[in-house]
C-alpha cells in the first residue's frame, strides 16, 4: 500500500483511559537524543506513552538494541526508529521479537553499507576529530530539503543536538553503522503491523530502499511524505504523527 499524506492535519485525538494506553518507543538517529522526536513525543502523548532509546554508548548496532532492550518499558512496547535508530529497531527485532507489538521504520534502510558508503563514514570520522564543526555543517544539506536549510528553528536544533552529543558520540555511531549485519534477508520473518516511511525527497536513504522493505515485510504499509527529506519527524511532523497515529491504532487492535 503505497500513499502520499495530506497536507492537513488536525492533531487531536480523544483522551482515553491512560493505563489502557500502549507504550511507544522512539529510537533516534545519527547525533540526535530525544528532541529529533520532540513533535511524536508530544503530538501522540494522549495516544501512547511514549520514551526515547539513547544510542549514544554503544559501540555496535546488535549493542545499541541490547541496550536500549534492557531499558525499555516492561513486556511488550510498539517501536519506531528513525535513520540509524531504524537499524537499531531492526536488530531490536532479531534479539526480542516476542517484545515488539508494532514497528515503524522511518528513512532508513536494511541494507548494510557498501564499500563506498563505508569508506565516506570512516573519512568523515577522521575529518570530525580536528573539524568537528564543519562535518555538522555538511551533514545538514544531506538531511534537509533545500526549502528547509533556511528554518532558522530546524538549522539550530540540529547543531544543537550535534553539539551536545560531540565527536566521540559520532565516531561511535559511524563505526556502528558502518559494520551492522544485512537485515534485508530477514524482513520476511516479521509479523507484527509495520509501517515503512519516508520523505519523497530523501536523498540518504531514498524511496526505492522503501519499497524494497514493504515488500519483503508481511502486510506492512509504504507512507511517502511530501515536502520532506531525511528528517521527516521535524519537516513534516503533523504527516509524520498521522501515520504513526493510524499505525498505533492497528497496533492496538
Amino acid at each position: 500500500m503505497i500513499c502520499a499524506l495530506n497536507n492537513v492535519f488536525i492533531n487531536k485525538v480523544a483522551v482515553v483511559n491512560s493505563h489502557s494506553l500502549p507504550h511507544l518507543l522512539l529510537l533516534p538517529g545519527l547525533l540526535h537524543d530525544a528532541r529529533v522526536w520532540q513533535h511524536q513525543t508530544a503530538g501522540l502523548a494522549n495516544i501512547a506513552h511514549v520514551s526515547v532509546g539513547d544510542l549514544t554508548k554503544a559501540t555496535s548496532i546488535a549493542g545499541m538494541a541490547a541496550s536500549v532492550l534492557s531499558r525499555a518499558p516492561a513486556g511488550a512496547f510498539a517501536l519506531a526508529g528513525l535513520s540509524m535508530g531504524g537499524y537499531v529497531a531492526l536488530e531490536m527485532m532479531r534479539q526480542a521479537p516476542e517484545r515488539i507489538t508494532g514497528l515503524a521504520l522511518l528513512d532508513t534502510s536494511a541494507r548494510t553499507d557498501t564499500p563506498t558508503t563505508r569508506e565516506n563514514r570512516y573519512a568523515a570520522v577522521q575529518s570530525a576529530q580536528t573539524h568537528f564543526q564543519q562535518v555538522v555543517d555538511e551533514l545538514i544539506p544531506k538531511q534537509l530539503l533545500p526549502a528547509h536549510f533556511d528554518d532558522v528553528w530546524l538549522v539550530n536544533l540540529i547543531h544543537s543536538m550535534a553539539n551536545d552529543l560531540g565527536e566521540q558520540v559520532f565516531s561511535r555511531q559511524q563505526h556502528a553503522m558502518a559494520k551492522r549485519i544485512n537485515s534485508f534477508p530477514f524482513l520476511h520473518l516479521i509479523r507484527c503491523p509495520s509501517l515503512v516511511l519516508c520523505g519523497r525527497e530523501d536523498g540518504i536513504t531514498p524511496i526505492g530502499l522503501h519499497q524494497e522493505m514493504v515488500n519483503e515485510i508481511p502486510g506492512a504499509g509504504l507512507i511517502i511524505v511530501n515536502d520532506s527529506g531525511h528528517l521527516s519527524v521535524l519537516e513534516q511532523p503533523l504527516r509524520v504523527n498521522e501515520a504513526l497515529s493510524q499505525w498505533l491504532a492497528g497496533v492496538a487492535r
